[in-house]
């Protein structure tokens, strides 16, 4: 049997304009500046730089009164004063005083070089080869990941010479062209295991009484060596606890992803710019927007030339119309953006200076224990905006304060109650906890039972499972991990 109902749905659909603006919103500085170069390379209506403003009355108003033609454009089409200004300050200025210049870095040194894959072939050229192991060189090589490893079984690579190169080998050969690779830059590079990562660091060394037994250590009792069970080690190796330690020493000092050590691989390196800067003065906060989110836009006076042109023409023909037309639409596009980005520095102007307000008393101090709770929706409300555009500018802004340059994410948190039924910040739980570990006997660790015990005496009742999901958030391993001799 079939039903029939009547269902009422409401939906509101953003604007391309709309989308557009949240998109500038949430673009950081750098990025803004990308936007802003490929508008005005794309708009040619829209310049930046300060403008030759000239005073000069409404000349332009009724450029079309005395149109009367079916095909001509109505004189309201084009309004020239809604793009340009009489004051001797326009008001398409979008410089205020209250945006730093931020000259000095004006020029941002990006990271170039080879990729790592490159680098590391660039040093085959230096070894004798020939050319079917030059082959299978290069295609370990092409194996070896962002960590620095060959993650895949040597039967799989010999494989996939055959099929994939043509090159018909066996795995004695791989394994022998392997360990040239393997003496590669940087040390521990092609290894196939973190466990071979480390002793090929360790035969790169100087030999001595702790390199060597910390080579033994990782080739006999690697997985007790993981565990720390260093009772075990001492009576394995027979060795005493203070050589124990020189050569567990030896061991930590070792990199265990030789491939992150290379600044020339394939992510390019990433240049923060503040998007803020909040500096104290007179004892009060002060907050500037960085300049070079504040750039200097007018209408291009060129364009006005040519509507002033098509204005004096006594013969308006059509393709003069088809012009005015595309002046029109660029002029519509310069004005759309100037707004746009006026719209983009108040919306974090007034979202950043709405949270530092909130967060005065840290902000004053830099004590992370003075971090109230706060949620996207606490200044979504204070300042009548979407939890959504709050959340484009705190998750991709960074601000440079007097205790150092952070995102702006990292300043909100959930909050619980103390035992005086007070909201805490998450933040302030996670920094005393990151203390109470620091302070840890480190031959006997805390466990999280401990660690919820102690946080309860000092008026924190959270449950063991809260203690290892904050230690987790801040990178902190378990006790046993956490051992030392």
């Amino acid at each position: 049997m079939l039903k029939q109902h009547l269902q009422f749905k409401l939906s509101q659909k953003l604007s391309p304009q709309q989308i557009q603006l949240m998109k500038l919103i949430q673009l950081p500085t750098l990025a803004f500046e990308q936007r802003l170069k490929q508008e005005l390379e794309e708009n040619p209506a829209l310049e930046t730089g300060k403008e030759e403003v000239e005073t000069q009355e409404d000349e332009f108003g009724d450029i079309y009164d005395n149109e009367t033609d079916s095909e001509n454009i109505a004189a309201e089409d084009i309004n020239i004063d809604e793009y340009l200004s009489d004051d001797e300050v326009p008001d398409y200025r979008t410089q205020a005083n209250n945006y730093s210049s931020d000259d000095e870095e004006r020029t941002i040194p990006y990271a170039a070089g080879v990729s790592f894959t490159q680098y590391l072939i660039n040093q085959l050229n230096t070894v004798y080869l020939s050319d079917d192991e030059w082959a299978i060189a290069e295609f370990l090589v092409g194996s070896v990941d962002e960590s620095g490893y060959i993650r895949r079984a040597i039967s799989d690579i010999t494989d996939d010479l055959a099929f994939t190169q043509n090159i018909y080998t066996d795995e004695k050969t791989v394994e022998k062209i392997l360990r040239i690779v393997q003496e590669l830059d940087p040390p521990g590079v092609g290894a196939t295991s973190l466990e071979e990562c480390l002793i090929i660091q360790l035969k790169r060394k100087e030999p001595t009484p702790s390199t060597d037994l910390a080579i033994a250590i990782l080739e006999k009792s690697f997985e007790q060596f993981t565990k720390k069970h260093y009772t075990k080690l001492i009576q394995k190796h027979n060795v005493s606890e203070e050589t124990l330690k020189d050569a567990i020493s030896e061991i930590e000092r070792l990199n265990p992803k030789p491939g992150g050590s290379y600044s020339g691989n394939n992510r390019m390196v990433e240049h923060i710019v503040p998007d803020f800067s909040i500096r104290i003065t007179d004892g009060e906060l002060e907050l500037t927007l960085n300049g070079r989110n504040a750039p200097e836009l007018h209408v291009s006076r060129e364009y006005n030339n040519m509507l002033e042109g098509y204005k004096n023409a006594k013969d308006k023909s059509k393709s003069q119309k088809d012009t005015v037309m595309f002046i029109k639409q660029k002029l519509d596009a310069a004005k759309w953006f100037i707004d746009a980005i006026k719209q983009r520095q108040q919306t974090l102007y007034v979202t950043m200076n709405s949270i530092m307000n909130y967060q005065k008393e840290y902000f004053m101090t830099g004590d992370e224990r003075k971090l109230r709770p706060m949620i996207l929706k606490d200044i979504a409300d204070e300042i009548g905006m979407d939890v959504s555009t709050v959340s484009r500018v705190a998750n991709s802004k960074y601000v440079d304060t007097p205790y150092g340059t952070r995102l702006i994410k990292d300043y909100f948190s959930e909050s619980m109650k103390n035992e005086q039924g007070e909201d805490v910040s998450t933040k302030e739980i996670k920094k005393i906890l990151e203390t109470v570990i620091g302070e840890e006997q480190k031959r006997k660790p805390l466990t999280d039972d401990k660690l919820a015990a102690i946080l309860k005496e000092k008026g924190y009742p959270i449950a063991r499972r809260t203690v290892a999901k904050y230690r987790e958030q801040l990178g902190i391993p378990v006790a046993r991990m956490r051992k030392e001799i």
